[in-house]
């Protein structure tokens, strides 16, 4: 498990039950960027990462 997982665990263990829309899940990321500046770039990649879907890749 990498260092990073057990911010995932906790979220699956926390909120794993839940259905949130993607209109929630960027708010929430604009809220981090707004109180992490310095952690913009990865939040973005992130976004970009969920926003186009595997055939993008080809």
């Amino acid at each position: 498990m990498y260092f990073t997982d057990r911010g995932i665990e906790e979220l699956e263990e926390r909120r794993g039950e839940e259905e949130v829309s993607l209109a929630w899940l960027a708010d929430r990321l604009r809220a981090f960027v707004d109180a992490h500046p310095e952690h913009a770039g990865a939040a973005d990649r992130f976004a970009t990462f969920l926003a186009r879907d595997d055939s993008d890749d080809e």
